[in-house]
């Protein structure tokens, strides 16, 4: 059969719009990650310090009859700060409209949110350090006086009309902190880092993710699988989803701590948490450049992913695990992480080291 110039044409996009592999992955993930996310402060597991603060505040916003502070949440992703703003709503008892802040790109898509929201409502931006400037300048009378300042007509004829929104609040999430500008933060009337979770925490959050999946777990096959979760728990879910498919196709469908072990050794995810990634880079610095330091850059183009992925994925586990150093200079690998992958720690200065 031949194709004419068109359909070729055609054939060719439809080939592009094909989801790739790494998409479909995604969807589900996200899918899975909705299916068992806590819908209350009693079901949601960790951050105690930061559940505290909430309860009170929002006891409180309810008491006097006002909308709740602004809240900023920051940390490495995978801590559960959109689930904690759907509890946030839940608690308060009204509506939560989620977005990113790359998605907001002109002034018609966060001035649509804002003029649709009602009274009381949570609005969730995604990646807020990487809000545009317009954008930005047009939430700040918004998060202030609850206010928007709209301009009509033309160059003499130029007019600032002032229109009220509904009173919301905004709930920031990034990754970066940092990268906010000074008076966004500042509007910001709760500002919390979330940090990772220990052990004992992500065991919680494995039984009950498994509890939910209707999988028999031992008490051993959790911690094993909280061991290598990074202190994670959007990783300890997927694994515990991963192990659970694994304990159902070779075995009776229990996860023990043998199985788990397997399973996981299975997927290259040691007993540390470190995946392949992990691990190449770390032998890329001690290997290629004398266990560093080495820029970031360097690295990223090293191993085929950018700078962005390592800072924000790969890098922050490893350095609260102490396995990598940030220093002025670039990464360089810390005594612990050449035990970690196993290797000598050299001597320094000819002399034995003292680590």
């Amino acid at each position: 059969m031949i194709l004419s110039d068109n359909n070729k044409n055609n054939n060719i996009k439809n080939e592009n719009l094909k989801p790739q592999e790494t998409d479909f992955d995604k969807t589900f993930d996200n899918k899975f990650e909705n299916s068992i996310r806590p819908k209350t402060f009693n079901d949601y597991i960790g951050q105690s310090a930061l559940k505290e603060t909430l309860k009170i505040s929002i006891e409180a916003s309810k008491k006097r009859g006002v909308s709740l502070d602004h809240l900023l949440f920051y940390g490495p992703p995978g801590l559960g700060k959109t689930t904690l703003a759907g509890v946030i709503a839940n608690e308060l008892g009204t509506g939560i409209r989620i977005t990113s802040a790359p998605a907001l790109e002109r002034p018609r898509d966060i001035i649509g949110i804002l003029m649709s929201m009602k009274a009381g409502e949570v609005l969730f931006i995604d990646e807020i350090h990487r809000l545009n400037k317009i954008a930005e300048e047009i939430l700040y009378p918004a998060m202030e006086d609850f206010s928007l300042d709209i301009t009509t007509g033309k160059s003499q004829t130029v007019k600032t009309l002032r229109v009220a929104v509904p009173k919301f609040t905004l709930i920031g999430a990034t990754t970066k902190a940092g990268a906010l500008s000074g008076p966004l933060r500042d509007r910001f009337g709760i500002i919390h880092r979330l940090e990772f979770y220990n052990i004992d925490e992500l065991k919680a959050v494995i039984k009950r993710t498994a509890k939910i999946l209707e999988v028999d777990i031992e008490e051993r096959g959790a911690y094993a699988i909280a061991k290598r979760s990074r202190g994670t728990p959007r990783i300890a879910n997927r694994l515990v989803k991963r192990v659970s498919d694994f304990a159902i196709v070779k075995y009776n469908g229990k996860i023990t701590e043998d199985i788990a072990n397997e399973a996981l050794d299975n997927l290259c995810i040691d007993s540390w948490g470190l995946d392949n990634t992990d691990r190449a880079m770390m032998k890329l610095i001690i290997e290629k450049y004398d266990g560093g330091p080495v820029g970031v850059e360097t690295l990223a183009a090293a191993l085929g992913e950018d700078v962005k992925t390592i800072e924000d994925v790969y890098e922050p586990y490893l350095l609260q695990s102490g396995l990598i150093q940030r220093t002025p200079r670039g990464r360089k690998v810390s005594p612990e992480g050449y035990r970690c992958l196993g290797i000598d720690v050299p001597a320094y200065n000819g002399q034995k080291s003292l680590f």
